[in-house]
């Protein structure tokens, strides 16, 4: 077989197929990963809600819906029934006041104003430090440091430290200050979706 002459012509036509190549092969490797991507991402979105609500027999990701936070944002509500009964709502919730940026929480609500549990999806703050709100703010043995079975009408949580009753996490105000703040706009959309601004129930 003939040698291809080295020539621009010949290495733009060979660089063209090599890319043609390998676009074709991502196309397929994304093909083939996009459906096991999404079901885990909705097996995960299911877990959280299933962590942080009472116990329901519906579909909660099929029948959520958006309610204002009251800061001009809205939030994700997953409302969970039991039969035809609402025994609570998981709220998709966030700050974007976390030492590293962004943080985002599952919180749940009982039907009398109360945090069932929440589940930290995403952050990028300190190990070891910041990050330890995934457990800080549950930790039954710590009743001022939980937010476990507060009651979110009597007032909006704050940090010890801003004249509240919680108590924050070690050399991690901001934070918890941050934590706190995205569970608060989930109350307040909770409200809303409790109070009837929900009319797909």
């Amino acid at each position: 077989m003939a040698k291809l002459k080295s020539s621009f012509k010949n290495m733009f036509l060979s660089l063209s197929l090599i890319c043609l190549t390998v676009a074709v092969l991502l196309a397929q490797v994304n093909k083939m990963t996009a459906k096991p991507i999404a079901d885990a991402k909705a097996m995960k979105l299911q877990n959280a809600i299933s962590e942080v609500v009472p116990e329901f027999d519906n579909d909660p990701t099929a029948e959520a819906f958006t309610m204002p936070d009251g800061q001009g944002d809205s939030l994700l509500v997953y409302p969970a029934k039991k039969g035809d009964q609402i025994v609570g709502y998981a709220l998709n919730s966030f700050s974007n006041n976390g030492f590293s940026g962004n943080i985002q929480i599952m919180v749940g609500f009982d039907m009398e104003h109360k945090i069932v549990n929440y589940s930290v999806l995403q952050h990028a703050e300190t190990p070891g430090l910041g990050s330890k709100m995934t457990e800080w703010f549950r930790d039954a043995a710590k009743p001022s440091q939980s937010v476990i079975g507060r009651d979110l009408s009597k007032g909006a949580l704050a940090v010890s430290k801003d004249g509240g009753d919680v108590d924050a996490i070690t050399a991690s105000t901001i934070t918890s200050r941050a934590f706190l703040e995205a569970v608060n706009r989930a109350y307040s959309a909770y409200l809303e979706s409790k109070e009837g601004g929900n009319d797909n129930e």
